[in-house]
């Protein structure tokens, strides 16, 4: 290959993300300095948190640069080294962005093993994803046995995960998804006891319904209604894991009506960023890493085609279209 693809923002937002906000690139490819190498990427991970890095605000990370790549996670192979800890053939993780090719330092690449792992799920389950899910869940609700947890979005990359580790601690799960298909999914491939279609029009009635004694941890992937509906049964001293609010990424407005349960049910809710804490990453992933190559623990992944669809799929992912982890197959 003499170029390859990229996308960069073009221009930032003005509500609703569109088309617009993206512009396909080709660049030659680059020639690799001392202590580099040139990573062919093969899949580029989607991730709701690229929609608040497109605005230009104050958060927890500097706002995605206009006219340079889109920031995201990548996994590919090494094609050309002059990097010691790394050769050509090297299946590698990193921070690419939304780009067929990738040249690192090293410092934020990591090698990983495909024996028994599939290479993209190391941008899923065994990722960034699977990462937040195991920090939220463990670190932070604190799950006992036999309590009962909420999981929001549960069908996607995170939500799918937490269920799953918490029933693996012996807990009641409680799934909160969009539409029959993902509920089903939930509970018959992923094991939780319960599914909530919140488009079914009866959020709160069901949620009662499914969580009779209450609930006593909360993930929360999305905000909104669908976290007000889950605050109205809280467990007093229940645990909150705020991981996303995806609901109002794009603009919309997310108001929560029970915020007076977080005082009456001295709750704890805790947002968290999962990238503060890499010291625990060996761990969590090593512990997920096992499942999945044993089997124990399951996911699922929406795979969009090429560079070209990248703005697409992610435009269908901050509405939900997604199933599973959304991932774009770039060779």
């Amino acid at each position: 290959m003499t170029t390859y693809q990229c996308i960069v923002l073009a221009a930032r937002p003005q509500g609703v993300v569109a088309s617009e906000n993206f512009r396909l690139e080709t660049r030659p490819v680059p020639a690799i300095k001392e202590g580099e190498v040139l990573v062919r990427n093969h899949y580029l991970s989607l991730d709701p948190y690229m929609r608040m890095r497109m605005e230009d605000l104050k958060s927890y990370a500097a706002p995605q640069a206009l006219d340079e790549v889109m920031i995201g996670g990548t996994v590919g192979v090494v094609v050309e080294s002059n990097n010691p800890k790394f050769s050509v053939g090297d299946n590698v993780v990193g921070m690419l962005g939304w780009s067929e090719m990738g040249v690192s330092d090293g410092m934020l690449l990591k090698k990983v093993d495909t024996t028994h792992i599939p290479m993209s799920a190391y941008l899923g389950a065994v990722g960034m994803p699977g990462m937040t899910a195991w920090y939220g869940l463990n670190k932070i609700i604190q799950p006992k046995p036999g309590q009962t947890i909420a999981v929001s979005a549960a069908s996607g990359a995170v939500g799918s995960v937490v269920g799953q580790l918490a029933k693996l601690q012996g807990c009641r799960v409680i799934g909160i998804a969009g539409g029959k298909q993902k509920c089903d999914f939930v509970v018959d491939e992923l094991g939780f006891d319960a599914c909530i279609d919140y488009k079914g029009g009866n959020l709160y009635k069901d949620v009662k319904a499914a969580a009779p004694d209450g609930i006593d941890g909360l993930f929360e992937n999305v905000g909104g209604v669908v976290m007000d509906s889950v605050l109205a049964r809280m467990n007093p001293y229940g645990r909150i894991a705020l991981c996303g609010l995806i609901s109002g990424y794009d603009g919309q407005p997310m108001p929560i009506h029970n915020l007076r349960v977080v005082l009456s049910m001295r709750l704890m809710m805790q947002g968290f960023i999962v990238s503060e804490h890499m010291e625990l990453w060996p761990q969590g992933l090593g512990e997920i890493g096992g499942l999945v190559a044993s089997g124990k623990l399951k996911f699922r992944e929406t795979v969009s085609q090429g560079m070209a669809s990248a703005p697409e799929a992610f435009m269908g992912l901050l509405r939900g279209k997604n199933f599973g982890k959304q991932l774009v197959k770039l060779i």
